[in-house]
Order: C-alpha cells, then structure tokens, then sequence
C-alpha cells in the first residue's frame, strides 16, 4: 500500500520503515529519525489517505527517540502533564502517563490500543490517567 502510494507522494521515498504495529481500530508506523516530518507532510494527505484505505487511525512513532518523545507521539494531540516510573514489589516497572484534558480529542483516542503498542515497540507497560 505505502509503495503504490509512493507516486502520488514523491518524499514517501526517502523514509526509512522500520515496522508496522496493528491493534485494534490503530495501525503505528515506526519510521527511521527525522522521518516524521516526511509523512506529517502535504497537509496531513498522506496519513488520512492511509487511514482511509486501511480503515485505522493512524500513529507515526520516530525509531530512536527517548521514551518522553516516543510516548508525545503515541499521545499526541493530547499533552503530557507527567511521566513517572513506578517500581512494582515484583521488580518490574510500569510508566505512569498522565495526560492533560483536550475537550472531545482523548474519547478518540483508543488507549488499551495505545498501551499495547508501547509494551510491542518499547517494551513499556503503561498506567494511562488524565488531569483533573
């Protein structure tokens, strides 16, 4: 799919894939660093294209990035109030993420969806809270 899009958006050319997550109504492309920008481009016509053919929405996660950035990825357009590590009596750990309140945009996001692309990209086990 990405490659007969291709034509249509010339600088799809130059991004680095790295892989493809799907779960659930979310499909998250992991591109190479500083490959962003590349699919964020035209407007947005990529991505909605994307979403339209695979009938998902779409999240653009950068490979390399620091857990902080990676996890302003998976959230956006939501902001992250907080990030802290919480250490389990079992000697794991899970990252507690708390977001900010954006009126209407956290009910579109799927966030059982979003956990378990963190625990399969990064190997994080999320506690999802919002603000008060």
């Amino acid at each position: 799919m990405l490659l007969s899009m291709e034509e249509k958006f010339p600088s799809l050319q130059n991004v680095y894939f790295h892989k493809t997550i799907e779960t659930g109504r979310t499909l998250a492309i992991v591109v190479g660093p500083g490959d962003v920008p590349r699919l964020l481009g035209y407007g947005g016509k990529i991505i909605k294209t994307l979403g339209e053919e695979t009938g998902k929405s779409i999240r653009i996660l950068e490979n390399g990035v620091d857990n902080r950035k990676f996890l302003e990825d998976l959230f956006a357009p939501l902001n992250i109030m907080t990030i802290n590590t919480i250490w389990l009596p079992d000697g794991t750990t899970e990252t507690r993420v708390i977001l900010g309140r954006k009126r209407g945009a956290h009910s579109s996001l799927d966030v059982k969806a979003l956990k378990e692309i963190a625990s399969k990209v990064r190997n994080i086990t999320l506690r999802v809270e919002y603000a008060d």
